[in-house]
């Protein structure tokens, strides 16, 4: 992995056999950000994306390996607790077309990925809520 900070931007290229979330991860620890946004695209050979059921407090989880094109991913950089958190939703598509997606938890690169961290000036921390059972923005 290797990136550069332009002012308010951190363009970044995560190479083959990284996996996306820890190298995020090792950006923002090493440049600071407390919040930020997210936008990349890339290919993948290996990725689990969930989906959250409000009802009973549960992500299920769908693992894929194989030849896969980022066609989406999104998500924001944030503090709970004052530490560092992610929140990430990731699709792709194999070579019919046919796209998954969800909540990213793990995706490991196969050729390359062209991320964009838009660094915000601020701090929103997150709570955990007992109705939801998700970690929610505290303003």
């Amino acid at each position: 992995m290797e990136y550069k900070r332009f002012k308010d931007t951190i363009v970044a290229r995560m190479d083959r056999g990284e996996e996306i979330l820890t190298e995020l991860k090792k950006i923002a620890l090493a440049e600071n950000v407390k919040l930020a946004e997210i936008s990349a695209l890339g290919a993948v050979d290996d990725f689990t994306v969930g989906v959250y059921n409000v009802a009973e407090k549960k992500y299920y989880s769908n693992h894929f390996e194989g030849a896969y094109e980022i066609v989406s991913l999104t998500g924001s950089i944030n503090t709970m607790n004052g530490e560092y958190y992610s929140h990430l939703h990731m699709s792709a598509g194999n070579d019919k077309g046919e796209v998954f997606g969800g909540h990213l938890n793990s995706a490991r690169i196969s050729a390359t990925s062209e991320m964009f961290i838009r660094v915000i000036d601020g701090n929103v921390d997150r709570f955990h809520d007992e109705v939801t059972g998700l970690n929610l923005f505290r303003f």
